[in-house]
């Protein structure tokens, strides 16, 4: 299966432009034969703009999501969608009655949704996620291209025992959907390959690309195989990367180094 993230030039509450820019880039990653795109956090109206999330939040059929959905439909690509701030109200589903949502769907190649993921763990350093948005209470995991796919969301990635989860629920390849930003750079490139070497499976993280008042994104979306080695990644700038992943290669490392047989729990 080939592999692509899209890593997006994001301007803060440029829900427009930046969804223009998403469909480019999944039209752009389909024409090189990509079965699968991911996109950035909040990829439409930008993870540090907090002031905007309460007059962008949308429902899950809003606007942003129908082009994506649409874009995935029209291009016969399963596309990402991760993620938008979710009106919880108007959705009509979810882990409340209103408030809003870190949400990110997975379409498949007929923009028919596959799974919906909430993101979990919300972010309370110098970030207002935590006080503005609710917590995400079940895992999104859906078959595609030969995988178990499962989704987790940037700040997710400080937490190993949510990705154990998703190990015992079969899943062999995890998408993460970022807003990562600088000085962090060191722990960008170690927790998602660490999450890969240690649940022997694939781990693509797509992070952003862009500027906001008081943070910069600092991009090298990468994917890493169940060895953690680095299959493909990138600079700071908007770009895809592109990779050929093979679900046998994770039944094939776990046969050769069976660590995951040896867990205590």
């Amino acid at each position: 299966m080939r592999l692509a993230l899209a890593q997006l030039g994001v301007e803060a509450g440029d829900v427009s432009g930046n969804t223009d820019r998403a469909v480019d880039a999944i039209e752009r990653a389909a024409a090189d034969g990509a079965d699968l795109v991911v996109l950035p956090e909040l990829f439409n109206v930008g993870y540090f703009a907090f002031d905007l999330y309460e007059r962008e939040a949308e429902p899950l059929d809003g606007p942003t999501l129908t082009r994506v959905r649409e874009a995935a439909r029209d291009n016969g690509v399963g596309v990402l969608a991760g993620s938008i701030v979710e009106d919880l109200a108007a959705s009509g589903e979810g882990p409340a009655d209103e408030g809003l949502a870190n949400t990110s769907l997975l379409f498949d190649r007929s923009g028919e949704r596959l799974a919906t993921y909430r993101k979990h763990h919300l972010f309370g350093y110098e970030s207002a996620e935590s006080r503005l948005l609710t917590p995400g209470e079940s895992l999104g995991v859906a078959e595609f291209g030969g995988f178990t796919v499962g989704v987790t969301t940037c700040y997710d990635l400080r937490f190993p025992e949510l990705y154990r989860e998703l190990v015992d629920r079969g899943v062999t390849l995890v998408l993460v959907p970022s807003a990562w930003p600088y000085p962090r750079v060191e722990h960008w490139t170690l927790l998602p390959r660490a999450r890969a070497v240690e649940n022997q499976l694939y781990v693509a993280a797509a992070n952003g690309s862009g500027a906001f008042e008081d943070a910069e994104l600092l991009g090298r979306s990468s994917i890493y195989d169940p060895w953690g080695t680095t299959l493909a990644s990138s600079g700071d700038d908007p770009t895809l990367v592109v990779a050929d992943v093979d679900p046998d290669r994770v039944e094939a490392v776990r046969e050769e180094f069976p660590a995951l047989r040896d867990r205590r729990l």
